[in-house]
């Protein structure tokens, strides 16, 4: 079975958007998705990236075009539901830890639709433990098992492997996609990701 290597953190909304748009790709060539946690403030650190609204900020129109894109991406493919996260940029330490071990106890599928949901649809403030739990709660996830899981020092390992494993690869940024060694950065690059899983 073909795969699709998918690099996220939660505190980019257009891995937010690519995830949605992701489980349409792979049910229409039988593609697997493999969702990796990685740290994007990590990714940037090693890389020496930085944020959209910081890299682009002095470019005269370039954030207006950015946004006007996001809209268009949107609206393409139905995502009604996003909206921006009045708390961006938020801290997203806790629960991309917390993805780990939601990866390593079987339920990252399940995680990640709530995680996202939260940040990108609910507007909710996702490095307030208090605010995680409660939403891992109501969607019957174990909030209490995870905020003790994030303390293990496995957890914190396989987090920052992930990371440095995805800069090595060539990664510098959220979302990226990988199909065997090709990789895509963007979710304006999901067209290409689905032409090759195609051909």
């Amino acid at each position: 079975m073909k795969q699709i290597d998918f690099i996220f953190d939660f505190g980019s909304p257009n891995a937010y958007l690519a995830h949605h748009v992701l489980t349409d790709i792979a049910a229409r060539t039988g593609a697997r998705v493999n969702p990796i946690p990685c740290l994007l403030g990590g990714i940037f650190k090693a890389t020496g990236n930085q944020a959209p609204m910081l890299a682009f900020a002095g470019i005269k129109g370039k954030m207006a075009y950015e946004m006007l894109e996001m809209r268009r991406f949107i609206a393409r493919h139905g995502l009604t539901r996003f909206k921006m996260n009045a708390h961006f940029p938020v801290n997203t330490l806790l629960l991309m830890r917390s993805a780990v071990a939601a990866e390593q106890a079987g339920f990252l599928p399940a995680y990640m639709a709530a995680g996202f949901q939260a940040m990108w649809e609910d507007d909710r403030k996702m490095d307030e433990p208090e605010i995680f739990a409660e939403v891992m709660d109501k969607a019957g996830l174990d909030a209490a098992a995870l905020l003790t899981a994030v303390q293990d020092e496995t957890v914190k390992a396989q987090l920052a492997a992930n990371t440095a494993a995805a800069v090595e690869r060539g990664c510098f940024g959220v979302p990226t996609f990988y199909v065997g060694d090709e990789m895509f950065f963007g979710k304006e690059r999901l067209v290409q990701v689905e032409q090759l899983l195609r051909s």
